[in-house]
C-alpha cells in the first residue's frame, strides 16, 4: 500500500484519485483499485494456507490428534476475520501516517504485528470458548 503511494506522490500529501474518500470495510474488498487486488489475493490464500497448517500439525503429531468439523469451520472463520479485519486496519493507518509525512512501512509493522497477535489470540479462545459451550448444550458437535 505504501508502495504505491510512494509511486504517486511523496508523505504528507495523497495523491488526487487517493484523497477522495476515506475507504470503507467493502472497499477493501469489493474495488478495482490495485491494493484491493491485493487484498483479495492475500484472503484468499487463507482458507488454503490454515488448512495446510492444520494438515502439517495433524502430521507431526503421528496422526494422533482428531481435529473436528466444528474446530475446523471455527478456526478458519477466525482466520478469515482476522485477516479482513488486519487488512482494513492497514489501509487506514497507512492512509493516516501518509497525510502526516510518516513512513507507513516503519511506523505501521508494529502496530500491525501487535493487532494481528491480539486479534489472533482473542479469535482463536472465542473459537474454543464456542466449540466448548456447543459441545457441553449437547448439540453434537
Amino acid at each position: 500500500m505504501s508502495t504505491y503511494l510512494h509511486y504517486w506522490g511523496v508523505p504528507g500529501s495523497l495523491p488526487l484519485k487517493k484523497s477522495e474518500h476515506c475507504p470503507g470495510p467493502c472497499d477493501i474488498l469489493f474495488s478495482s483499485d490495485v491494493n484491493s487486488q491485493s487484498v483479495k489475493v492475500l484472503v484468499l490464500l487463507v482458507v488454503p494456507g490454515h488448512l495446510l497448517f492444520l494438515y502439517t500439525i495433524h502430521l507431526l503429531r503421528g496422526g494422533h490428534t482428531v481435529t473436528t468439523f466444528s474446530f475446523i469451520i471455527c478456526y478458519l472463520s477466525a482466520a478469515l476475520s482476522q485477516v479482513v479485519i488486519l487488512l482494513y486496519g492497514a489501509r487506514r493507518m497507512v492512509r493516516w501516517l501518509w497525510k502526516r509525512g510518516l513512513d507507513p512501512d516503519t511506523f505501521s509493522i508494529p502496530y500491525l504485528a501487535a493487532l494481528g497477535d491480539l486479534l489472533g489470540t482473542g479469535f482463536l479462545a472465542l473459537s474454543f470458548r464456542l466449540i466448548l459451550t456447543l459441545s457441553s448444550s449437547g448439540t453434537g458437535v
